[in-house]
């Protein structure tokens, strides 16, 4: 069994063959879907996913960077009416994104300390979005830093010291796609780090991993970052598979 711990998988990328694509993602072993937010446009399609694979589908709520806008109280306050209305299982995905605009900084921040609040408050971990903004984003958790914070530092891409800093927060490294490509640097210094801080993400229908770097990302190529880790850190791909499935459920509670 292995566990994608962030997959996009309402996305219109899928929705000519999701079936299919569910069912290659489970035939593979992977059959643990974590399901990250964007904004409220996509509420209903993850509610539907979920009733449709009720056995697999865990998911998350909350407000991505990017779609932190002028709305953004508007988009916080759907947020909150949903974690007031029913369960999830962690506060995601939420961040700070500066490689799209750096104009929304300020607001960024607030809504990622909002949201880090809101986890405190309803005892669960954040699903950490992080692009071209460590700084930024480890100030913010500095300022929040707890016993009560943790989560996940999705698609981690940063270099050893990063990956230190953002474990020193309680945080699991979300491993995905990148760890296969040749300029994609985490490889030479991953095993440096104990799998115990370490999880598993495919973040499809992006970031595919190589061989199919460029084309649609899916769950069932999670076996290839499996594959991976297997070599990086000289185990059994079931070994990297068992080891971060029960990462994954450290964080989750499930």
């Amino acid at each position: 069994m292995i566990t994608d711990t962030h997959t996009h998988l309402y996305s219109d990328a899928f929705s000519d063959d999701r079936a299919d694509m569910m069912q290659r993602a489970i035939d593979a072993g992977v059959t643990r879907f974590f399901i990250p937010a964007i904004d409220s446009g996509f509420t209903e399609s993850m509610y539907d996913l979920e009733k449709e694979y009720p056995e697999n589908v865990f998911l998350m709520m909350g407000l991505h960077p990017t779609s932190v806008k002028e709305n953004y109280e508007e988009e916080l306050a759907h947020v909150e009416e949903q974690f007031e209305k029913r369960d999830f299982f962690a506060v995601g995905e939420i961040g700070i994104d500066l490689y799209w605009d750096t104009s929304t900084l300020e607001i960024q921040k607030i809504a990622f300390k909002r949201q880090i609040q809101l986890a405190k408050k309803y005892k669960l971990p954040i699903v950490i979005h992080c692009r071209d903004a460590f700084d930024e984003i480890f100030e913010v958790l500095e300022t929040e830093k707890s016993e009560d914070l943790f989560g996940i530092f999705h698609c981690f891409t940063g270099d050893f010291e990063q990956a230190q800093r953002a474990i020193s927060f309680n945080m699991k490294l979300g491993i995905g796609g990148v760890v296969t490509f040749k300029n994609g640097k985490i490889d030479t210094f991953l095993n440096q780090i104990p799998l115990k801080h370490i999880v598993l993400e495919t973040d499809s229908p992006y970031l595919a991993p190589v061989p199919y770097r460029g084309k649609r990302n899916e769950s069932s190529y999670l076996t290839l970052i499996c594959k991976k880790l297997s070599a990086l850190y000289n185990i059994t791909e079931a070994e990297v598979a068992r080891i971060t499935t029960e990462n994954s459920k450290a964080v989750f509670k499930v």
